[in-house]
């Protein structure tokens, strides 16, 4: 009289299994490279090549050398850290403004500029960066950090979208009686939504600290002189040092401390992450 339940819970059983085997492969996949840059960040320049994942011996000669080399690494990666912080506070701020109003304020044609500004979406950026530079060149700002953290503080499109739909999850009976209340909507949106939206805020701050730390083409076009640009840069330059003297260990070393902030940042904002993405599309 069981059997088709013990029937139905084995399957069911069968199927996780096989979930959780194809989730721990694909994870191992991907942790392995990350894991052989670490190995070999910590290895002799003799055991570059060997496939042993534990270094022996260990070794932190490259760290020394790399903070030893003429790229002068500490300032590069203050430039990117600040550039990266400047960015995440300017996507922030006006993003989260845009997404309170097409959320909140009901005004005429507010669902068409919503619809206009997610055209922008399909606008691949090598198509700005011709009459940004322009722009930028004629301002005289060509060679310094601004052009890279001015266009945060202009908006943003994606920002904007996972702003506005973790805003429409919030109660509108929350608005309605601030505003019974005497609130303004900067008071409602400063003290009421940017509070309750604490995940959406950090999901957008992980991906546009993540954005701004990684991008290697705009410090490239803006910052093309190695000691006032970004790690990004840095590193490619270094790249082609380390290569032809057959360093791969010191470019190990950059590598993982490049990547370091941007693992830290979301070790620390994961959960809020996680539930940022997953409670911005509830609504539409």
């Amino acid at each position: 009289m069981n059997k088709p339940f013990t029937s139905k819970r084995t399957s069911k059983w069968i199927s996780d299994l096989v979930t959780y085997i194809l989730l721990i492969a694909g994870a191992a996949i991907m942790t392995l490279p990350f894991l052989w840059m670490v190995s070999t960040s910590f290895k002799l320049p003799a055991n570059q090549y060997s496939k042993v994942i534990i270094p022996n011996p260990a070794t932190l000669n490259n760290f020394r050398e790399l903070f030893s080399v003429q790229i002068n690494f500490p300032q590069l990666f203050y430039n990117s850290f600040l550039i990266s912080f400047l960015v995440t506070v300017g996507q922030l701020l006006t993003c989260s403004m845009a997404a309170f109003v097409f959320a909140a304020v009901r005004f005429r044609f507010r669902n068409l500029l919503f619809i206009l500004l997610l055209i922008t979406l399909m606008i691949p950026t090598q198509v700005t960066l011709i009459p940004n530079f322009i722009l930028f060149k004629y301002l005289h700002l060509i060679g310094t950090k601004l052009p890279l953290i001015l266009p945060a503080f202009w908006g943003g499109a994606f920002g904007t979208f996972l702003l506005r739909q973790y805003f429409l999850t919030i109660p509108r009976d929350f608005l309605d009686a601030a505003r019974v209340d005497g609130a303004s909507l900067v008071q409602i949106y400063w003290r009421i939504y940017l509070p309750l939206a604490k995940p959406a805020l950090a999901a957008l701050a992980i991906f546009s600290f993540y954005g701004a730390w990684n991008d290697l083409l705009h410090p490239l076009v803006y910052l093309p002189s190695v000691p006032n640009t970004t790690l990004t840069v840095g590193l490619a330059f270094f790249q082609q040092q380390m290569v032809q003297g057959g360093k791969f260990t010191v470019l190990m070393a950059g590598a993982l401390i490049s990547i370091l902030p941007l693992v830290l940042v979301f070790f620390f904002a994961q959960k809020q992450f996680i539930e940022g993405i997953a409670l911005s599309g509830l609504k539409r």
